[in-house]
């Protein structure tokens, strides 16, 4: 019999039956679907394999046909070739107006570099490979793989940077740039540089939008007239100029007032939610066949993006929790008995807790959303954390707010995206671990530390000012470069355009078989709690 498998959406590779999870439909606030992991105590829905990628049923293979690898790579350039306005109008392109002539003669092995190669223009055709390693067995850990056998099949996707040719007139562009979810380290950062940017292109109308997508509606919310001069120092605070908010007006309504401004291209930063926001603008757009570039730039400190290396935000955020986790080591290792408790961001995926806890070297418990954990019992975190203090003298926890739901009192309450709103599993787990020490009669000193607000309103690091720079100066290329309903990112260490549905299918997620997830585990040396 033939083995079959979805081609669709290539976004990640789990034991599913190990880690029990499973696709579930989170609803945002423009009336379109993007599923997301969650921990079931049912069965999985996918079991015919024990190694799958969760993925949407689009295209089957048939691996016994030899040819399969061939079809796949077909389906996977079409399903990631780039949205563009010539799909729907009939447009020319024109020379670019940005030019790097500035830097002077290069030099490259003792010969001078050809004209064409002076300016550092990107060709249309240049790609980028999405996945760099060949694993050789599902089994090895973090493998992707497309078949059972791990074939090789090479997944390119398309590099970013300035084009030489462009289809707008700058000098009659008329950009906006809206921020929209919650605050995040480097908003500023990207901001300036579009403005930047836009303006070395030669586009004189830039304006900013104000508390998210709430501007394009609210009378009470008028345009901001962004230039250099303006933004220019604005990087050297956190937050974001514009403001920002969450959930949206109605998807017909944002056209309507980008027709009404006579916008050309509209740059939205925002993690998932706003992304998908923006995919239904451009698809709006395009249906009206309006010449409207509709760029995204991928934000959220959570760094749970499909496809990318890592998100602006998320160094900084990781670095921030330092303090926190160093002030709750303190606080426990001064205490007798003392348990230091921090909780992180993470709603469904745990990579500050994780790379915090790393970075530290303090921590001896993390918990994250993607691996289940009983707090109780012969082998939970309460047996585990009566271990330390009797060998320690003290412990400290790390978790990301996530984890632990199902220990939780469920919540129908939503927030304005749409997103459930989690219980606190930091308070709970604080309340579990005094009643448990009194229960048995050990004096145990907790004290708790949620730094969230504090991590996500600070000015962005060394490391996230660069990777703002270059996404803000990417996400204007692409938008001149014709692209629209794209996002901007960093896959495999190269700065890449993605179409947005590719990215937002779901979360990114902790592979708990990941060598990540791994070395975090050797470095705490807790046990597996279940």
């Amino acid at each position: 019999m033939a083995s079959f498998v979805s081609s669709s959406n290539v976004v990640n590779v789990f034991n599913l039956r190990k880690h029990k999870l499973q696709l579930v439909r989170d609803f945002y606030s423009f009336n379109f679907n993007s599923p997301i992991f969650t921990r079931s105590k049912g069965r999985v829905r996918k079991k015919q394999s024990s190694v799958v990628r969760l993925v949407t049923t689009n295209q089957d293979i048939d691996f016994t046909n030899p040819d399969w690898i061939k079809h796949y790579q077909e389906d996977f350039e079409s399903r990631f070739n780039l949205p563009h306005l010539r799909d729907v109008l009939d447009i020319e392109p024109r020379l670019t107006t940005f030019s790097l002539n500035g830097r002077g003669p290069q030099i490259v092995d003792g010969a001078d570099v050809p004209e064409d190669r002076k300016n550092g223009y990107v060709n249309e055709d240049d790609r980028a490979l999405l996945k760099a390693i060949k694993y050789c067995s599902p089994n090895s850990a973090g493998a992707e793989c497309i078949d059972p056998d791990c074939s090789w099949v090479e997944q390119w996707v398309h590099r970013a940077g300035p084009r030489k040719q462009i289809y707008f007139e700058p000098g009659e562009v008329k950009a906006g740039i809206v921020t929209c979810g919650g605050l995040c380290p480097g908003l500023n950062d990207v901001i300036r540089q579009i403005v930047i940017t836009l303006e070395l292109y030669g586009v004189k109308k830039i304006a900013g939008f104000q508390y998210g997508y709430r501007g394009f509606f609210d009378q009470d919310l008028p345009e901001i007239a962004l230039s250099r001069h303006m933004v220019q120092n604005i990087n050297l605070a956190g937050g974001s100029l514009l403001g920002v908010s969450r959930g949206g007006a109605n998807i017909g309504d944002i056209v309507d007032s980008i027709q009404a401004r006579e916008l050309d291209m509209l740059f939205v930063l925002g993690g998932n939610g706003t992304h998908a926001g923006a995919n239904a603008i451009h698809n709006e757009c395009r249906r009206r066949k309006m010449k409207v570039s509709v760029v995204g730039v991928p934000k959220t400190i959570d760094n749970d993006i499909l496809l990318m290396d890592k998100t602006f935000g998320f160094d900084t955020a990781v670095e921030e929790a330092q303090r926190a986790i160093n002030s709750a080591y303190i606080e426990a290792h001064s205490a007798y008995h003392g348990i230091g408790l921090v909780k992180l961001m993470g709603r469904s995926s745990g990579f500050i807790a994780m790379q915090a806890s790393l970075a530290s070297g303090q921590i001896d418990v993390c918990l994250i959303p993607e691996v289940p954990f009983k707090f109780s019992g012969p082998y939970g975190v309460l047996r585990h954390l009566e271990h330390l203090i009797q060998t320690k003298g003290s412990a400290v926890i790390c978790v990301a707010e996530g984890a632990g739901q199902d220990l939780l009192e469920k919540s129908n309450l939503t927030d304005a995206s749409g997103n459930v709103i989690l219980g606190d599993i930091g308070v709970h787990i604080q309340q579990q671990i005094k009643r448990h020490f009194k229960e048995i009669g050990v004096p145990a000193d907790v004290k708790y530390i949620d730094p969230t607000y504090m991590i996500r309103a600070c000015r962005a690091n060394a490391s996230d000012a660069i990777l703002c720079t270059v996404l803000g100066q990417n996400a204007v290329h692409g938008a001149f470069a014709g692209y629209s309903g794209i996002t901007v990112g960093i896959c495999n260490s190269h700065y890449v355009y993605l179409p947005i549905p590719e990215v937002i299918s779901s979360p990114r997620v902790v592979d708990p078989n990941s060598r990540m997830w791994h070395r975090c585990l050797t470095s705490t040396g807790q046990p597996d709690f279940c």
